[in-house]
């Protein structure tokens, strides 16, 4: 997936389409599939201001499944920054379909890890960049 910042509304967006091989059952994409999906459109939201150093790790992630999501559709993922903390965000995203119905949402906090477990992550952070729109 590649996610760009829409700083118009402030959210940071991707369009993903999930191959029938995650699915949970025929046409239907497994739920743990779309919390991934949405885990990292959620974190993402942290790097709204430019700063993609600014890199953290789910601490607790709430789903809500609202309608089956389908396999080989093209779907819209959304993320938004709710709350900034010294410590910490909360943070949010959902999962639409092409006619924007959510067929799924989730509400995150997310931390900064430890010095050593950031440092060992550098090779990877050309990984997580969002895009400018």
């Amino acid at each position: 997936m590649v996610w760009y910042n829409n700083l118009e509304s402030n959210r940071v967006e991707a369009v993903v389409t999930i191959p029938e091989q995650f699915n949970g059952y025929p046409g239907i994409a497994h739920g743990g599939i779309v919390a991934a999906i949405l885990d990292e459109t959620s974190g993402r939201a942290a790097m709204l201001d430019g700063n993609f150093d600014n890199l953290f790790v789910t601490l607790r992630l709430n789903m809500t499944y609202r309608k089956p999501t389908p396999t080989n559709t093209s779907l819209k993922a959304v993320g938004w920054l709710e709350h900034k903390g010294s410590r910490g965000m909360k943070v949010a995203a959902e999962l639409l379909l092409p006619d924007g119905t959510i067929t799924t949402q989730c509400k995150a906090v997310v931390v900064r890890p430890t010095g050593e477990i950031a440092k060992s992550w550098e090779p990877e952070k050309k990984f997580w960049r969002v895009q400018e729109d």
